[in-house]
C-alpha cells in the first residue's frame, strides 16, 4: 500500500510539472490562476498521500494549511479581477432617466 501511495504521489508531481508549462505559456491571468489552483490541490493530495504512507500526522496539518491558502488565493484573485459594475437600478447611466 505504501508503494502505491508513493507511485500516485509521483504521478501527481508529474501533473505539477505539466502545469508549470501552462504557467509559463498561459495566455491569460485566468489560465495562470487555474494552474495555481492545480498546484494547491495537487500539493494537498501529495501531502495527504505521503502522510498516510509515512504515518505522519504533521503532513495532514500542512495539507490543511495548503488547502486554506489555495482557497484564499482563489478568492483574492476573483475579487481583484472582477469589475465593479453597478447593479441595474443602483446608479450608473440608467439612474438619471
Amino acid at each position: 500500500m505504501i508503494r502505491l501511495c508513493l507511485v500516485v504521489a509521483l504521478i501527481l508531481l508529474l501533473s505539477i510539472a505539466l502545469g508549470l508549462i501552462r504557467v509559463l505559456r498561459g495566455p491569460t491571468a485566468t489560465d495562470r490562476m487555474l494552474t495555481a489552483q492545480l498546484f494547491g490541490t495537487t500539493a494537498v493530495a501529495i501531502l495527504l498521500l505521503l502522510g498516510f504512507a509515512t504515518k505522519s500526522p504533521v503532513a495532514n496539518d500542512v495539507a490543511l494549511v495548503f488547502a486554506l491558502l489555495t482557497a484564499i488565493a482563489a478568492v483574492t484573485f476573483v475579487r481583484r479581477t472582477s469589475v465593479d459594475d453597478p447593479a441595474p437600478g443602483q446608479g450608473g447611466d440608467d439612474a438619471h432617466e
